[in-house]
């Protein structure tokens, strides 16, 4: 909608019959800014004319003037950033002629300045499909990102792109001052939901996509993930768990585990739907999993072990955050095997299916020995109280075993610091290694795809290691049409549904599930219901 289409609608509602002392003043402004005589200066003094007419005018005439601060203000932030190149900061500025005070209320530390700034209405959805969340309401929406704040104690927890926040803006007048420049507001309306004018208290405008949205535009990660499969080491520098948000010491985790060759940009449009839903985003904090995924699956399980124990060090140390009992896990593909075996108790099944004598009498380096033992030996990760598997091959992948998956295993993982311990221990201790898989440890080709292999002997053992009894976890596979084996292409029917599951879903897809918008539908009622089970306390 052009500007002069948005002036006549406003023009056309209630402000012709406003009190002339409330309205005629913003009404003066509106039109010289349209008519091109200075506009940034006019648009300004509109926006505060129109702020000002807020906490005086009766009700009928309050939606034409939050829709006249909200034009005044959209047009001179489509202005300042048309003139302003730089990053935005908290105190005085100058931009042309016109002079300002900008204002970041309620901003967490998190977001350190200068931010970038963007009017979320000029954010393209695509990485959502074309979903956006949001509300109308007093102000404007914007997307922001800055730089790390390298100092803040958990910058190991924040992604390496950047952070990013909603945020709404609005103009106002100096409130001990008439001579004083514009006030510039960028809130974030998390904290506050409302802004009060007068005796007014007006629920502030937010969209909860566009920030992720710009963010996901700038990440590298996409083309990394692949890479990083087949012999890159960029996710293995980038590798660890990540906040997208503040910590919350109440709101439940969920901690989203991407699959084979993936990574965390996979979850866009169920991280969108969590934000986007009001109760969601009371009750969630996203979290996001990077890992390598060339390693055998039990090492990327401990890996992710391992992320999350960093991630409480920092954020809980004396473990009494109601979250840190709480957890959700969401796997996809080879992510959700990993979050199966983070709520399984491994005993000595993994073990003996690898090793015919116990870890004690093995010959090999300290080390060695300690990594084995944390790799086969584990129990349910605590505070983990619900998961969701989507499309996950707990019973294997035929395409673990195609020509593709053969050549691709070949050059995958050989590099870990876990295939070198077994294979070192298995050159000292060759009979105490079953005989089919000595020749796996002793050459080295032991990776996530030889692991995802139907008939892998640690493969089978690992299918039977389920979550406890009473333990929630619930399944959403996929099936292509015509196909003589139900399937999504990659994943048996049969290997993605789990007995004793809460819920079974099965959705008309391929592999990429978790983009289906039934899929994210599941999990949106599955995380309702999970809200509802875990009542947050007062």
């Amino acid at each position: 909608m052009t500007t002069s289409s948005k002036l006549d609608k406003v023009e056309g509602s209630t402000l012709g019959a406003a009190p002339a002392d409330a309205l005629d003043a913003v009404r003066e402004w509106a039109m010289k800014a349209h008519a091109g005589d200075e506009p940034l200066r006019a648009w300004l003094r509109c926006a505060m004319e129109a702020y000002r007419a807020i906490a005086v005018v009766n009700e009928d005439d309050l939606e034409a003037a939050i829709a006249l601060a909200n034009l005044a203000t959209s047009e001179a932030i489509t202005l300042l950033l048309r003139e302003h190149h730089g990053g935005w900061c908290a105190g005085r500025m100058r931009v042309g002629e016109v002079e300002m005070q900008v204002e970041l209320r309620n901003v967490p530390s998190t977001l350190p300045p200068p931010l970038r700034v963007r009017l979320a209405e000029d954010v393209p959805m695509d990485a959502f499909d074309g979903r956006r969340y949001g509300r109308a309401g007093f102000g404007v929406a914007l997307a922001a990102l800055s730089s790390l704040d390298a100092d803040s104690p958990t910058v190991r927890l924040r992604p390496h792109s950047g952070a990013f926040r909603n945020l709404t803006a609005w103009i106002e007048p100096d409130a001990h001052s008439e001579e004083a420049p514009p006030r510039l507001v960028f809130a974030d309306p998390e904290p506050f939901d409302v802004a009060t004018i007068g005796f007014r208290r007006l629920p502030l405008a937010r969209d909860t996509s566009a920030a992720y949205a710009w963010a996901m535009e700038e990440s590298r990660l996409e083309r990394r993930g692949l890479w990083g499969l087949v012999g890159g080491n960029q996710i293995g520098r980038r590798a660890g768990l990540y906040l997208l948000e503040d910590f919350d010491s109440q709101k439940c985790p969920l901690v989203m585990i991407h699959g084979l060759g993936s990574n965390p940009l996979i979850w866009s449009r169920v991280a969108n739907a969590v934000w986007g839903e009001h109760d969601l985003r009371a009750r969630f904090q996203v979290w996001q999993v990077v890992y390598r995924t060339d390693v055998p699956l039990l090492a990327a399980r401990l890996h992710v072990q391992d992320y999350l124990d960093e991630a409480w060090s920092l954020l809980d140390p004396q473990g009494s955050a109601k979250a840190s009992s709480r957890s959700v896990l969401l796997g996809h593909s080879l992510g959700g095997v990993v979050a199966r075996l983070l709520c399984a108790h491994s005993g000595e099944t993994l073990w003996n299916a690898a090793f015919l004598v116990p870890l004690k009498d093995l010959d090999a380096r300290r080390e060695d020995l300690e990594i084995v033992d944390r790799i086969f030996h584990f129990v349910p990760y605590a505070g983990i109280s619900r998961a969701i598997f989507l499309a996950t091959p707990h019973r294997g992948s035929p395409s673990a075993s195609t020509m593709l998956g053969r050549l691709t295993g070949d050059v995958v993982g050989r590099r870990t610091s876990e295939v070198h311990a077994l294979r070192r221990i298995a050159q000292r201790n060759p009979r105490a290694i079953h005989p089919e898989l000595l020749p796996v440890f002793l050459e080295g080709r032991i990776n996530s795809i030889t692991t995802l292999q139907s008939g892998q002997p640690i493969r089978r053992a690992a299918e039977t290691l389920m979550p406890p009894a009473g333990f929630p976890y619930h399944t959403i596979a996929g099936v292509l049409p015509r196909h003589c084996v139900a399937s999504d292409g990659v994943v048996p029917l049969g290997s993605a549904i789990l007995p004793g599951a809460a819920s079974s879903l099965v959705v008309r897809s391929g592999h990429r599930v978790h983009e289906r918008p039934a899929a994210v539908a599941e999990i949106v009622r599955i995380l309702r219901e999970h809200a509802a089970e875990s009542p947050l306390e007062s």
